[in-house]
């Protein structure tokens, strides 16, 4: 199976970095292969520490399930089809900033970022995610 590269990882976490620092965001950005497993990781140093494990796992968490994590939050609310799905795997999150990376219509990898609002989050891992689709 196609898996992202570190040097295709590197753009990702460069770009999720540079939209950080123009919208003055200290942000943590994480990026997981194929297998979920974390191939690169980078911390602005005023990024909250607790932005740490939820990059971490918004990737995983995109990579899992193939979709943002934006669209697994409604899956798991009282009711819907995976509620009580967080509590199966700790590295879970259900809240927006996960996002994964396809090529040729498969996902290789996912990434996750973690620092500002839900909004941001989700903004800067947009911006990584256009960065990665560019390279070809």
């Amino acid at each position: 199976m196609q898996s992202i590269t570190f040097d295709q990882a590197q753009v990702v976490l460069d770009a999720a970095f540079k939209r950080a620092k123009e919208i003055d965001c200290p942000m943590s950005v994480a990026i997981v292969d194929w297998g979920r497993n974390l191939i690169l990781f980078g911390r602005h140093q005023d990024a909250k520490l607790g932005s740490i494990d939820v990059a971490v796992g918004k990737a995983y968490t995109a990579r899992s399930f193939e979709m943002s994590t934006e669209d697994v939050a409604p899956l798991t609310q009282p009711g819907a089809p995976l509620f009580g799905v967080q509590s199966s795997d700790s590295k879970l999150i259900a809240f927006g900033g996960g996002l994964p990376l396809m090529r040729d219509g498969a996902v290789v990898g996912a990434v996750g970022v973690s620092g500002g609002s839900v909004e941001m989050d989700i903004d800067c891992a947009e911006a990584a995610v256009k960065a990665f689709e560019a390279l070809r």
